[in-house]
């Protein structure tokens, strides 16, 4: 399943929802605000870092450089837009709105 995350976990609870549900093996994308939880040094970093050892995480090359997102926590893969599409092509989709 490939989970998408689009809201900033510091101003919303999107994405702690999605952690809660996310089962192992599943992918997760933060794309547009979502991208903020993958900085480093934040509070969401140990939960990433948790997260990482049981699932992929992609962030969006663009939406990280519009955020200015860096350092990026280790180990969350960074894709454009053609490797959002495969990521969706090859996974059920469960959106988070």
């Amino acid at each position: 399943m490939l989970h998408i995350v689009n809201k900033s976990p510091f101003t919303n609870n999107t994405l702690d929802e999605c952690l809660r549900f996310v089962t192992q093996g599943s992918v997760i994308l933060l794309i547009e605000d979502g991208v903020l939880a993958a900085r480093s040094g934040t509070v969401y970093s140990s939960k990433m870092a948790k997260t990482l050892k049981e699932n992929e995480v992609y962030v969006i090359e663009a939406d990280i450089l519009a955020r200015g997102v860096s350092p990026i926590i280790e180990g969350i893969k960074v894709t454009n837009y053609e490797g959002f599409v495969k990521l969706v092509e090859k996974n059920r989709v469960h959106s988070w709105v």
